[in-house]
């Protein structure tokens, strides 16, 4: 081959690979939030009173707001990653496969890492029996008495109080659903990242400029008078998405002062943003969705949205049978796919 030829070749090599991982560079280096000295009076005396939020002394008071509290659950444990899953109770199967798959693991690279399953109220006497076994048995389970709760925003906020008072020493709070594939060694080893600031961290797939709900018939509606501005605040997608502990007491805090009927996953970016934090854009989430499995693909992933029980399983056989072989092909196969399917 010509010079010039060996040149158009290596050209495109370069190419391809500014491409595939140009985008991971510039997220993890160029677009993360920078830290800001905060001048707005509320904004300092919010995130002083999350300061000095301590629950500890209360816990037999907070335990009195779950049927289930497992309050034992954290116990002497510095736990570096607390994964709460938010599940629905009567699907215990779906709880099944996630103990079986990727909750199946108590450390990351040495570092200690927990799953809880969240749950609400049922309605019959022998579903709850059921479900005290349940939690008897494996100890994973906090429900929430929703006689006290009337709303999803509620639900997480009882979350987070849960994580204030029996699991403060967790420096990272993974929020999640059920219905989620999470890849807990990637986002472990994310966090581990030395130039990673352990503080002010709400990490998640950000949604930006969405307009606010302004039709009186829905459910979400949001009137001006409560919230006027043209673009709700950017705000990590719900299905998962990851708070230091810090921010953990400051959404809480700060939840107390947002009245808006907004989806929780708003929400929680609503209070962010009263407390003074941003939010930190990965597309390694797939935000709402499923993402066709590949395991070179679902490596480099945090997260994938609508997975079943079934699916969850097979996918995570194939994954422990294929070890972390890829071949280079491969690899770069399954990283083309993850992100044409991540960005776009």
């Amino acid at each position: 081959m010509r010079t010039h030829q060996w040149c158009f070749l290596l050209f495109n090599v370069l190419l391809f690979h500014a491409l595939l991982f140009g985008a991971d560079f510039v997220e993890e280096y160029l677009l993360q939030p920078t830290p800001v000295v905060y001048t707005d009076g509320t904004v300092i005396r919010m995130r002083e009173k999350a300061r000095k939020l301590d629950l500890s002394t209360a816990k037999e008071n907070v335990s009195k707001a779950y049927l289930i509290s497992n309050p034992e659950s954290c116990r002497n444990c510095d736990i570096f990653l607390l994964t709460l899953v938010f599940s629905s109770s009567a699907n215990r199967t779906q709880r099944d496969a996630i103990r079986k798959t990727w909750a199946n693991q108590t450390q990351i690279q040495g570092f200690p890492v927990k799953t809880l399953f969240f749950l609400g109220s049922i309605q019959t006497s022998d579903t709850q029996e059921s479900l005290t076994k349940e939690s008897e048995r494996y100890g994973d389970i906090i429900q929430a008495d929703e006689s006290t709760i009337h709303d999803p925003k509620e639900r997480t906020v009882s979350a987070l109080q849960w994580v204030i008072a029996f699991c403060p020493l967790a420096r990272f709070v993974l929020l999640t659903k059920e219905s989620v594939f999470v890849n807990l060694p990637a986002i472990g080893s994310y966090l581990l990242r030395p130039h990673r600031h352990p503080e002010d961290l709400y990490l998640g797939r950000v949604i930006q400029k969405e307009s606010p709900d302004r039709n009186p018939k829905s459910p979400s509606f949001l009137p001006p008078t409560l919230y006027p501005n043209k673009f709700l605040p950017e705000y990590c997608d719900g299905n998962a998405y990851v708070l230091s502990q810090d921010v953990v007491r400051k959404v809480y805090v700060a939840s107390a002062a947002v009245l808006a009927p907004v989806p929780v996953d708003v929400l929680i970016g609503l209070c962010a943003q009263k407390a003074g934090v941003a939010p930190t854009h990965s597309s390694r989430f797939s935000g709402d969705r499923h993402i066709h499995y590949n395991v070179c693909c679902y490596r480099h992933l945090f997260s994938s949205a609508g997975m079943g029980s079934q699916e969850l399983e097979r996918v995570w056989r194939d994954m422990e049978q294929k070890g972390g072989r890829c071949s280079l092909l491969k690899t770069y196969y399954g990283l083309v796919t993850c992100k044409i399917h991540t960005y776009l």
